[in-house]
């Protein structure tokens, strides 16, 4: 999937469609001349409803056209004969998706299970004909109701990855590279910072047939809880992760200072999120020799109380102990 093609937050305007009308018919046969009132109910409007579909990762499919309207109901006719239903309009969405009005930013529903559906928008009700409305008082109704207006909404999809482990680490921590060479995506690299703009996700393959998926969260920077830089378009993908994987580069002036910063900004952003695995991986080390990596490690046990390892992407140094650790942790 190509960085242009994940779309992550989309704006809907949706309207159901407006009940049929009710008949005002008088039933009309030979010999007989005064049949009564026989008029059907009006269709109920077509609904618009979302569900989930596992097949999908993106909201890519709504980027074009982001206006539903669902068809009316048929109006009712003679002989008790009631208007043909309005055709639903089913919108798929990944797995994931988050439906907010985008009035009031209240959340509707979470759509979390495949083959689950939502009415976002009823249809209208058809209304009744006029035979509903003779009695012995008023046997000849020369009324019936109209159909009921569907209903309008303007949504807000927002979509949080569902991924088993997320990539945690300031811009440039080498976290694309990491994905791409324990899965088989192909996140754009470079040696820059904000390479990642849209969030990756890649399947590991792990021994003896086990998998998981890995998703690369674009690089966060110290005040994203605030809504620094991109910080809330980033930090909501980690909320369905199981499991954190921080990682901070070797070369980096205090390793146990920029996991301090990572965690804070979770902290800010939803303090639930620290009770997550969690576990540190410190990339890029093919640049240290055993002696600079023995002095590390005798620092971090003094200021890291999380279990840590030391892999280099480019090396493929400690990446199979990576991968067994965290189908450890995914599995316990």
């Amino acid at each position: 999937m190509t960085e242009g093609n994940f779309v992550d937050y989309v704006k809907l305007h949706i309207k159901s469609g407006d009940g049929g009308k009710g008949s005002m018919h008088l039933h009309r046969e030979k010999y007989i001349d005064k049949g009564g009132p026989d008029g059907g109910d009006g269709g109920r409007g077509g609904h618009i409803i979302l569900r989930g579909n596992e097949n999908l990762w993106t909201l890519v499919h709504f980027k074009f056209k982001r206006h539903y309207r669902a068809i009316q109901g048929a109006h009712g006719s003679g002989g008790r004969s009631t208007g043909k239903d309005g055709e639903d309009i089913i919108l798929d969405v990944p797995l994931g998706t988050v439906i907010r009005d985008s009035d009031t930013q209240d959340v509707l529903y979470e759509i979390t299970k495949h083959g689950e559906e939502i009415i976002a928008c009823r249809g209208g009700k058809g209304g009744k004909g006029n035979w509903h409305f003779k009695s012995s008082t008023n046997q000849t109704p020369r009324y019936a109701q109209p159909g009921l207006e569907g209903q309008e909404k303007d949504l807000t999809l927002e979509l949080k990855l569902l991924a088993d482990v997320g990539l945690v680490g300031f811009p440039n921590a080498g976290k694309s590279t990491l994905l791409s060479v324990i899965t088989s995506a192909k996140p754009k690299i470079a040696d820059y910072e904000f390479t990642t703009l849209k969030p990756n996700l890649g399947i590991v393959i792990n021994r003896d047939f086990q998998s998981f998926v890995m998703a690369d969260i674009p690089g966060i920077i110290e005040g994203a809880a605030e809504g620094k830089g991109l910080g809330h378009y980033f930090l909501r993908h980690i909320e369905r992760n199981s499991t954190l994987l921080f990682l901070i580069p070797a070369d980096s002036n205090d390793i146990a200072k920029e996991y301090e910063i990572l965690l804070n900004e979770l902290r800010k952003y939803n303090p639930e999120m620290l009770d997550k695995d969690r576990l540190i991986a410190i990339s890029k080390s093919d640049m240290l020799d055993d002696e600079l990596e023995a002095e590390l490690k005798a620092e971090l046990n003094k200021t890291l109380e999380e279990p840590y390892l030391f892999i280099s992407s480019v090396a493929q140094k400690g990446i199979q102990e990576l991968k067994d650790k965290l189908w450890a942790m995914l599995n316990v």
